[in-house]
């Protein structure tokens, strides 16, 4: 008789939300391929980058069989998958598919790209998708990870490593590796006044990038997926030498 073949179990998650429709995208796409669990926040976190809930009870709510909903953030669900809910090693962790782009420099704020670097973090093959126009190539989006599916399982990440993968609007002309782009944050502060005499202040405004070659936002706007590897050593190792010599020079403290 042979060996039963162990299924993958596969950590869905995201930012948007339980709700959301990019998460129901991807688990309508991956759940024949191994065991899907999904845990996702309850409510949408967009923004909430690594934040997580430190030493503060954090509500799960069972759905239905193998979905979850957190009342915390992206970080908060890897963290309660990985030490709490589940009973056995994850071995692909899919954050998303995130309803907006998440390019260059929004990745530091992202929560869908902080959930798949807390699975990295862990040591799980972790990925990050997301639309840059919410829907759209959906099919292109699920069939990519189910295409990787197979090389993530096998090591295609070296450690410490993950992929942050955005999906274009426009017809799909293939797919292309990138580095991280320059997001250009044209944010303001918008005052206003409170009925008790205080103030409140709303953080908005508009986003454009840099025209830079190489980048996601190239790729992207140019109408092919931008796969962008992240490393999670922010170490600039080239500066080293440079401030060594600079803190000799300073002499003892």
């Amino acid at each position: 008789m042979s060996e039963k073949v162990k299924r993958p179990l596969i950590l869905l998650t995201n930012d948007d939300g339980i709700e959301a429709s990019g998460l129901r995208d991807m688990y309508d796409g991956l759940k024949r391929m191994g065991r899907v669990h999904v845990v996702a926040p309850a409510v949408n976190q967009s923004a909430a980058s690594h934040s997580f809930s430190l030493r503060k009870p954090i509500r799960v709510w069972k759905l239905r069989p193998r979905w979850f909903a957190v009342h915390g953030t992206p970080t908060d669900c890897l963290l309660i998958s990985h030490h709490g809910i589940l009973k056995r090693s994850i071995d692909l962790v899919v954050s998303g598919i995130n309803d907006s782009p998440n390019l260059g420099d929004d990745v530091l704020y992202s929560g869908t790209v902080a959930a798949a670097i807390e699975g990295a973090m862990l040591g799980m093959p972790s990925i990050a998708v997301s639309y840059l126009e919410a829907g759209k190539n959906r099919k292109v989006a699920v069939e990519l990870v189910r295409g990787l599916m197979p090389l993530l399982l096998r090591g295609l990440l070296s450690r410490k490593t993950l992929l942050n993968i955005n999906i274009p609007a426009t017809d799909v002309k293939g797919v292309r590796v990138t580095r991280l782009g320059r997001r250009i944050y044209e944010d303001m502060a918008i005052r206003q006044a409170l009925p008790d005499g205080g103030v409140s202040y709303t953080i908005d405004g508009e986003m454009s990038f840099a025209e830079t070659r190489g980048s996601d936002f190239e790729a992207v706007y140019s109408g092919y997926v931008s796969v962008t590897p992240l490393h999670l050593d922010m170490t600039h190792h080239r500066e080293i030498a440079r401030l060594e010599k600079a803190f000799r020079k300073l002499g003892p403290l």
